[in-house]
């Protein structure tokens, strides 16, 4: 039976990877919620980041790789010949990334403060 972290590492790559999908496949192909696509992009990266802060407890060093991959996925869009890069979006991206980490930094820092009292 798989572990806790083997189910979140699991978890983690299949969200990656439906992240990577949607950002590069082509227009009509990947599945969308029906919000508005910044709010998809910020929901998508920042629970990537969660989970990735789960798995790997350094929440600004997971930042330090979400962050760059987040904005080189949407500079990644254009290179494909239906879309086309957009710098909100990668902002959006980002500030997800930067939120799901700082959150993350925050309740590890509560719950190791309240391990000590």
């Amino acid at each position: 039976m798989l572990s806790d972290k083997k189910w979140l590492l699991l978890l983690l790559a299949a969200l990656g990877g439906v992240i990577v999908f949607s950002t590069l496949a082509p227009k009509g192909w990947p599945v969308r919620l029906g919000l508005h696509w910044l709010v998809e992009h910020f929901l998508a990266f920042f629970t990537l980041t969660v989970l990735a802060c789960l798995a790997f407890p350094r929440p600004m060093v997971v930042a330090a790789v979400l962050l760059p991959l987040a904005v080189g996925l949407e500079a990644a869009q254009a290179l494909t010949p239906d879309r086309t890069a957009d710098l909100a979006t990668a902002l959006i991206a980002a500030a997800a990334v930067a939120s799901g980490a700082l959150l993350a930094d925050g309740l590890f820092a509560v719950r190791k403060r309240r391990g000590k009292a």
